[in-house]
């Protein structure tokens, strides 16, 4: 299904991830559907990694999966992988819009958490299966039809609400330092004006995607 995905689809820059990313320049990170190598380029641009590593599922042809300043890039299923490193390697792992794509993506936290240095940071993001129109299409229109991207994205295999997401990282032992609304993230728009009128009260169905910090014990 990945094949009829356009390269647009695959080829964002994630700078809301990046700016949760402490500054130093002797980081090094991991990214799991990393795409075209768009956010590990820039973090290295922006003098925020010293090694950059990234695991996509498919090739692209003429991208920057290839480009010089990429220490590292592998294609393959990340769950069918055993991949080149020591535990405790990585300063920071990236998964964005990623752990919904897996068949186990709790079994997948806590392998990636095993890479990740004690103090180290676990940076991922979450569509939110609770927002108002995906949730008002599935219980009152009774239509879970899948579409080419978004939260119903046909290459969906597992769908969260906050809550589940939060488990999904306190299972494997890491401390949430904060989530991230979308809507916290683009500041503007009619959703973020109803969030701050009611208080928050409804944002869990306001809000259609979740940025997560967490990080990993100093004694694991």
């Amino acid at each position: 299904m990945y094949d009829i995905k356009t390269d647009d689809y695959f080829a964002h820059c994630r700078m809301d991830m990046l700016q949760a990313i402490p500054p130093g320049d002797k980081n090094r990170i991991l990214e799991i559907g990393a795409g075209t190598g768009e956010t590990l380029l820039q973090a290295k641009a922006l003098g925020l990694a010293e090694e950059v590593v990234g695991v996509e599922l498919v090739a692209i042809e003429k991208s920057n999966q290839t480009h010089p300043a990429m220490d590292r890039f592998m294609i393959g299923d990340v769950e069918k992988m055993e991949l080149p490193f020591d535990d405790n390697y990585f300063d920071v792992i990236l998964c964005g819009d990623v752990l919904e794509h897996l068949v186990d993506p709790w079994n997948m936290v806590r392998r990636l958490t095993a890479w990740l240095k004690p103090g180290g940071l676990f940076i991922a993001s979450l569509p939110n299966v609770r927002e108002i129109k995906t949730l008002s299409k599935i219980v009152l229109k009774g239509n879970f039809k899948y579409n080419d991207a978004g939260i119903l994205d046909r290459t969906h295999l597992r769908f969260f609400c906050k809550r589940d997401m939060l488990d999904l990282f306190e299972h494997s032992d890491l401390e949430v330092l904060s989530t991230t609304s979308n809507l916290e993230l683009l500041g503007t728009g009619k959703r973020l004006q109803d969030h701050r009128l009611t208080l928050g009260a409804f944002s869990e169905f306001l809000e259609g995607e979740y940025l997560i910090v967490a990080r990993k014990g100093s004694k694991q």
